[in-house]
């Protein structure tokens, strides 16, 4: 592994743990609280140049304070662009939150309290009603595209080459619920699946459900260890032999030597997520899109509308999405496509 490797690891390795670490200060460096539900905390200070700045004269002399929240899976990508946006404009302060996309939306975001609600998933109807209803208007904007991964311990050796679609079905469906690994595979262990996972406040269990469950099935099983905190998923698979869980693929990526992750079967063989099979569309149903939404009535402000674009116009960076945070950047065309509905919204809240 070479040296920047190595930095840029370092680098997401503290983003993710400082983020579960809660309100600490670090001159300099990130304050946040990645995966809690707490007060904003501030995204400040940040090294290394985007390829793309996005920020020209027009721009200079901005101000105020920019207050984020939803998902814990796109916290990584906004604490980056943050910390890059903020060391070019110093007296702006960007306040990013972990809550999960939909705890964002619903205490937060809708009720006129933040700028930004960054989400797993894209909105619900009942969001888009209550955001209405509180005067907001949230623009939808793709970031990133995500790989979600179901992990297991890696003294597992039963499951094989990977699981199916409809094996992950029966291990999570509220209707089948089985106890034992030789209740999914008679040739597996009878041994207790100890399952780990997001909250239902997370775009990543709902995503599941609609790829995995669906929409219109038994729902997702409750008798399991729940948390918004990724580093618990990860450190609750890597205690048993037995233990299952699922998280989005950058927090997988800070910690391949604990866990291990599945390769899924659509019915079309075994596929392991990365970046490339997320990006190629052959890691299905699990490739996702991740969104950030500003608030419509949020972009009158400049220093708000700057941050925007900022985010848009690097989110075809390699640098940034790809090496640093986890995730596949944008193509060109998709870019130009965001800020096109971005510029657009600008004007009219203008």
């Amino acid at each position: 592994m070479t040296r920047k490797t190595d930095d840029i690891l370092s680098r997401r390795k503290f983003l993710i743990a400082s983020g579960a670490a809660g309100l600490t200060g670090l001159a300099g460096c990130t304050e946040n609280n990645s995966n809690s539900e707490s007060e904003p905390t501030e995204a400040s200070g940040g090294s290394g140049d985007s390829e793309d700045s996005g920020s020209g004269s027009e721009s200079e002399g901005l101000s105020g304070d920019i207050n984020v929240a939803g998902s814990s899976t796109v916290f990584p990508l906004a604490t980056a662009m943050a910390e890059r946006f903020q060391k070019e404009h110093s007296e702006v302060n960007v306040n990013i939150q972990s809550t999960g996309s939909g705890g964002g939306f619903a205490n937060y975001f809708c009720t006129g309290q933040t700028d930004f609600n960054n989400a797993s998933r894209p909105i619900k109807g009942e969001e888009q009603d209550q955001c209405s209803n509180n005067d907001v208007t949230p623009v939808e904007l793709k970031v990133a595209t995500d790989a979600l991964t179901v992990i297991v311990n890696n003294d597992n050796d039963f499951i094989g080459e990977g699981l199916t679609v409809e094996q992950l079905k029966t291990i999570f469906s509220a209707e089948e619920k089985p106890t034992m690994w030789s209740d999914v595979n008679s040739e597996w262990p009878e041994e207790e699946i100890e399952i780990f996972g997001p909250t239902d406040a997370s775009g990543t269990y709902d995503y599941f459900i609609e790829a995995i469950l669906g929409e219109e099935g038994p729902g997702h099983r409750q008798d399991y260890s729940a948390t918004e905190q990724d580093r618990t998923i990860i450190q609750g698979v890597k205690g048993s032999k037995f233990a299952i869980g699922y998280m989005g693929f950058a927090y997988y990526s800070e910690n391949t030597d604990a866990v291990q992750a599945v390769a899924v079967d659509n019915g079309d063989g075994y596929v392991e997520p990365s970046l490339d099979t997320a990006l190629s569309g052959d890691y299905t149903p699990l490739s996702r899109p991740l969104f950030t939404y500003p608030a419509k009535e949020s972009l009158a402000k400049d220093h708000v509308a700057e941050f925007a674009r900022y985010w848009m116009e690097n989110s075809t960076s390699k640098e940034i999405v790809a090496d640093e945070v986890g995730y596949v950047p944008l193509g060109e065309d998709e870019k130009q496509e965001m800020l096109d509905k971005l510029n657009s919204a600008i004007e009219e809240a203008n």
